[in-house]
């Protein structure tokens, strides 16, 4: 089990209440994981949110802290509750209600991956989801709470940026004719997880950047947004889902020619959502 389940890139100062989080693209696939597998490499990766973390990774250049997962989706999912427990996967897992991520496979210890297309032959034991999670989810989240409670202290907010990737296939679906195809999507859990001025400044920076936004649709957020998220206390989220065709080959999960490009946009675009929390709230300060 990995003694690193996740990457801190901190800043020489913390001068902006944002955070910036990566928690599927983690590439470290262990052997617990590839030995059980009954996938091909590439196919285990299809639903690892591929450099993601190198995208964003200019976050501590503009004052904001980046914590990005070692271990990837596959085997064990950050954006997910740890109670989440498949009983379809794990042995001894009780069913709680209806719940839809965890019936079609994607709970905290994935049964698929993209496609539904089942990781293991057989099921794994109670104690081996256990320890996913005490020695890779409870660090990630702990880290990341402390994170944001440093945030608050020092700036009077906090903002969270639960940065993501989709398949372009998965974006086909959200446009039409009338509209152009949205190259990012902004999720808020439909206000509920940010307040809208912070998710208009956010949408803002990638629409400077010339990119074309959506919200909530075909992803509004999960567990990270739902839990992070509280505006009322201005405890801000919102998840980023970023075409991949943008910077990647999907079918070879491999960087393509737009890639240094596309990171010199992101960074310009790193740099205008750090710059929304770089000052502490009037009403902190008074």
């Amino acid at each position: 089990m990995p003694n690193v389940p996740y990457v801190l890139d901190m800043p020489a100062k913390r001068t902006s209440c944002v955070v910036f989080s990566s928690p599927h693209s983690g590439r470290n696939y262990p052997d617990a994981l590839l030995n059980r597998t009954v996938l091909s490499q590439n196919v285990i990766r299809s639903s690892e949110d591929a450099f993601v973390d190198q995208l964003f990774s200019a976050a501590a250049e503009f004052g904001a802290p980046m914590i990005s997962a070692t271990m990837p989706r596959a085997f064990i999912d950050l954006n997910r509750s740890a109670e989440e427990l498949d009983p379809a996967l794990i042995q001894g897992a009780r069913r709680h209600g209806h719940n839809p991520r965890v019936a079609s496979g994607l709970g905290v210890i994935p049964r698929v991956v993209a496609n539904g297309r089942a990781i293991y032959r057989g099921k794994l034991t109670m104690d081996e989801a256990r320890l996913r999670i005490d020695t890779c989810w409870r660090p990630y989240h702990a880290r990341i709470k402390s994170l944001l409670a440093e945030s608050h202290d020092a700036f009077g907010q906090s903002i969270l940026i639960d940065c993501h990737s989709m398949p372009h296939e998965a974006v086909a679906m959200a446009s039409n004719a009338k509209s152009r195809r949205p190259e990012v999507v902004l999720g808020d859990r439909f206000g509920a997880s940010a307040s809208a001025e912070i998710v208009d400044q956010i949408e803002s920076a990638f629409v400077s950047a010339g990119l074309s936004v959506a919200r909530n649709a075909p992803f509004a957020g999960a567990y990270v947004a739902q839990t992070y998220g509280r505006p009322g206390r201005q405890q801000h989220a919102v998840q980023v889902e970023i075409d991949r065709s943008l910077y990647m080959d999907e079918a070879q999960i491999e960087p393509n020619d737009n890639f240094s490009a596309f990171q010199e946009i992101l960074r310009e675009v790193i740099q205008d959502i750090a710059r929304i929390g770089d000052e502490p709230l009037r009403l902190a300060a008074e």
